[in-house]
């Protein structure tokens, strides 16, 4: 995963900017997979030997400069250190790191908090597909989100439920996700 410093690129340049990488590196050889649009970063999916993680970094350096690099590895953690750090990624806009990272928790949780946390999963999910501009796509997943989350009410490590099931539900009805803090 290679994240670029974004000064001035919007969701909806996600699809301009993903061929521009693939250009920018077809004579390397390797995979860009996807990106996403954040206000803070660019985020790249690549599939790179780390020997050639540097002339990769050189490559896409017309688009942005490097904010970090980061080999995404599933890490062991305890239920609570997963949901700190789906959160934390949340809040700086690094959603498919959240929805990955909480895939943890969730798969060590049951009943209604297993509920709760795939509720909070599909909210991310759907904020991936806001930062790829499909917001249809990312509408239809906050619905399922809704679903999912039910009647939960308070905190549930430092989210506010309630907060949360306003804000997906106001944009829901509103038909304008934007990216958000939990």
């Amino acid at each position: 995963m290679i994240h670029l410093k974004n000064s001035k690129y919007v969701p909806s340049d996600s699809h301009d900017l993903l061929l521009r990488a693939r250009e920018l590196t077809s004579i390397m050889k390797i995979t860009v997979r996807d990106m996403r649009v954040s206000s803070r970063y660019l985020e790249f999916d690549v599939s790179v030997p780390k020997e050639r993680l540097e002339q990769l970094i050189k490559k896409l350096e017309p688009i942005g400069p490097l904010d970090h690099a980061k080999h995404v590895i599933d890490e062991p953690m305890g239920k609570e250190e997963t949901i700190e750090k789906g959160r934390y990624y949340f809040n700086y806009e690094r959603f498919w790191e959240s929805h990955e990272v909480l895939e943890g928790a969730w798969k060590k949780s049951q009943g209604k908090e297993k509920e709760l946390i795939q509720g909070i999963i599909l909210v991310a999910a759907a904020l991936v597909h806001y930062q790829k501009n499909e917001n249809e796509i990312c509408l239809s997943i906050f619905n399922r989100a809704l679903e999912k989350i039910g009647n939960a009410t308070g905190k549930f490590h430092k989210i506010d439920v309630d907060a949360l099931r306003n804000k997906v539900s106001s944009m829901v009805r509103a038909a304008a996700p934007e990216a958000f803090t939990i």
